[in-house]
């Protein structure tokens, strides 16, 4: 029994059901391509069984290994880029203390990330942090030779080295990387690090539920059982689910109809601050999936109330090719009334006694009616609390959207060809052997 659903009465106005049959008709087809892996890119639709095909050895040994690293680390870094860290971080600052940093806690290990930019304040600061700090990190990387997460980890497996000895700082390591081949794999072999592998028919922005995303998340202290168990229930209800009903189908299906009505920009809007993650990992899933060809949906994501205040007039008013996808959260998990003021000069007794949470429920559904009236078509995707299990299963749902969607664009939802260009461009100025023509050509544009 999943947790999630889908709610489409917010477009009725602007699809219509005729619209909606085009999809409605292809989405049973599009399952097969993806169960029978017919369709472009089939090799990497591991992701599909991977919560099914999880044993009870694979996860014990991925919460032994972090209770190992939470023993000995403050603070544990992750090393990493796109798919191999905004999965954990999604999941880590979902279902995390949203002030844990700060509280202190002495059983607590604090997850921060690195290989993610090539900001040299922040690598700084961040040793600044280190040398104060126990610590241990996870690498990842299919390769090694990913350039922003290798000269991080060159980085930090200096200072590990400086601060602990050689022999220590090889336990404090644990490498996720390719099965038998790369740089990093050849040098985890060579120094004896703890390795885990990304599966090769797993790409990276569909590697949560792989050892990219559960060791991070299970020394953040988080239940990768409950998380694997919620992606289960869904990937189940997929497989016995394969039509227009599917609130996964729904979700494809509705998206697709507003496309090529030309609403090309998707919002995806979330009224908790702690899922503000699950929306980044979100856009690199759908922006790099369908990003092709000329094609694609632009994701792009706003956290209310906060945001209303910046973005909510251009939503409001502005061009009509956008539409809203809502992350309705039922109950929060946590209580607090708004007390009653004797003077009330801020004129706000007449929500006194209100939960915070009714007042924040209430702005989402006046603001869906209010942007719905202006034009905004609005797809609501509900989950009756944030935890584990249904963090498990948002992930999984998006993660199969993605697949319907893509094939119901026509594109290969499983490659990524376009991220290459600005890598040749850099590997060309940095004076990379190899690029030397490509580098000249370059510095003449520049000049």
């Amino acid at each position: 029994m999943i947790q999630t659903s889908t709610n489409l009465k917010h477009i009725k106005n602007f699809i219509s059901e005729d619209q909606l049959l085009v999809y409605k008709n292809k989405i049973k087809e599009t399952f097969t391509t993806i169960y029978e892996k017919r369709g472009a890119g089939n090799d990497f639709l591991g992701w599909t069984t991977l919560p099914s095909e999880m044993t009870k050895e694979f996860i014990k040994d991925i919460k032994d290994q972090a209770e190992l690293l939470r023993k000995k680390s403050q603070v544990f870094v992750v090393v990493g880029i796109g798919g191999s860290y905004l999965g954990a971080r999604a999941v880590i600052e979902a279902i995390s203390h949203q002030f844990g940093s700060l509280l202190n806690r002495a059983d607590d290990t604090q997850i921060v990330y690195a290989g993610h930019n090539m900001s040299e304040e922040y690598m700084v600061e961040l040793l600044e942090l280190l040398d104060q700090k126990d610590y241990s990190m996870a690498v990842i990387s299919k390769s090694g030779t990913t350039t922003e997460p290798a000269v991080a980890f060159r980085i930090l497996k200096n200072h590990l080295e400086n601060k602990y000895g050689k022999e220590e700082a090889r336990t404090r390591i644990v490498a996720i990387t390719d099965k038998a081949k790369g740089a990093l794999k050849t040098l985890a072999n060579e120094e004896g690090y703890k390795t885990y592998i990304v599966p090769d028919n797993v790409g990276g922005r569909y590697s949560v539920l792989t050892p990219v995303g559960l060791l991070p998340i299970a020394v953040a202290g988080i239940d990768i059982e409950e998380l694997v168990n919620g992606a289960l229930a869904m990937e189940t209800y997929c497989k016995e689910n394969q039509n227009c009903d599917n609130v996964v189908a729904q979700y494809a299906m509705a998206r697709q109809a507003l496309y090529h009505d030309g609403k090309t920009n998707e919002i995806l809007v979330s009224y908790e601050p702690r899922l503000h993650y699950i929306a980044e990992w979100w856009k690199q899933l759908y922006g790099e999936s369908e990003g092709k060809e000329g094609k694609g949906i632009f994701p792009a994501s706003d956290t209310f109330t906060t945001d209303l205040h910046s973005m909510g007039q251009y939503i409001q008013e502005g061009l009509r090719n956008l539409f809203e996808t809502i992350i309705s959260v039922e109950k929060p998990t946590k209580e607090i009334r708004i007390p009653l003021a004797d003077n009330d000069l801020d004129q706000l007794n007449y929500i006194a006694g209100k939960r915070l949470s009714e007042v924040n429920r209430t702005a989402e559904t006046a603001t869906i009616l209010a942007h719905v009236d202006g034009g905004v078509p609005n797809i609501i995707i509900q989950i009756p609390e944030i935890s584990a299990s249904t963090i498990g299963e948002l992930i999984y749902f998006f993660e199969m959207g993605c697949a319907l969607s893509g094939y119901m664009l026509e594109v290969n939802p499983f490659d990524q060809p376009g991220v290459e260009a600005y890598k040749k461009n850099m590997f060309a100025l940095l004076g990379k052997k190899g690029f030397e023509e490509r580098a000249e050509d370059l510095r003449k544009r520049i000049e």
